[in-house]
């Protein structure tokens, strides 16, 4: 989604807040300790045009993170206030899933515009989904919608969709959580691989079905967006 925005024109930033899984580095392939301002604040790394932040830069990536609470709101409100992120039209934060330390942390640090839940077709998958939905709610951050992700495949020889994880589910939780499905994004062998070396779907594979999908995705989020700044201008 960062990438795909990216090549709208906007600068983005990529925050990577899943504090105890951190993949960011390595699907964009950008390793290594960020530089320090001598007003110490910490230099994002660049990876595809975007500007990107990670505890995969400050911890060993074989070392498991092991923190409690109170260390993980604390790396996570680092992250939002000594970061030099510049001028942004957007900061992308990718969330663990469930509703732990990391996204309270942030519901309650940051004015954030939005949240996009990310699900799979299955119900136990859309379980999570929902509890994440609910707690945006709670904390009044607005909920762009949902989407669904592995949603199906398409066959390269006979053009025909396959719900390998069942099919509707995302329709469906949107219609129950009155929220609008963003959109669908197929499940294409070659993202594994893409991921794993660092050369991300969107870049390597610009006209895929994944990478059109992601391009039609920010679309949509950004119009989104773009409602809700007006919205908040006019009240």
């Amino acid at each position: 989604l960062a990438l795909a925005l990216r090549s709208t024109g906007a600068s983005v930033g990529l925050l990577d807040v899943d504090i105890y899984g951190p993949s960011i580095p390595l699907m964009l392939g950008v390793h290594g300790r960020p530089d320090v301002t001598p007003e110490r604040k910490i230099v994002p790394k660049q990876a595809h045009d975007l500007l990107v932040m990670s505890i995969g830069f400050l911890a060993d990536e074989k070392a498991p993170v092991i923190w409690r609470g109170p260390m993980v709101h604390g790396i996570v409100q680092q992250f939002l206030g000594d970061v030099a992120w510049g001028e942004l039209d957007y900061l992308v934060l990718d969330l663990p899933p469930g509703t732990g330390d990391a996204a309270l942390t942030l519901t309650q640090s940051a004015p954030l515009s939005g949240a996009v839940i990310v699900t799979t077709p299955q119900e136990v998958a859309l379980i999570d989904a929902r509890k994440g939905l609910k707690m945006f709610e709670r904390v009044n951050v607005p909920v762009l919608g949902i989407v669904e992700n592995m949603s199906y495949f398409l066959c390269p020889n006979c053009e025909t969709r396959h719900g390998l994880f069942g099919e509707g589910g995302g329709d469906r939780a949107a219609a129950e959580l009155g929220v609008d499905l963003l959109g669908q994004i197929p499940l294409q062998p070659d993202v594994v691989q893409s991921g794993d070396t660092g050369q991300p779907t969107v870049r390597a594979h610009p006209g895929s079905p994944v990478a059109l999908a992601f391009d039609d995705l920010a679309g949509t989020v950004a119009r989104k967006l773009a409602v809700l700044s007006g919205d908040n201008e006019l009240t």
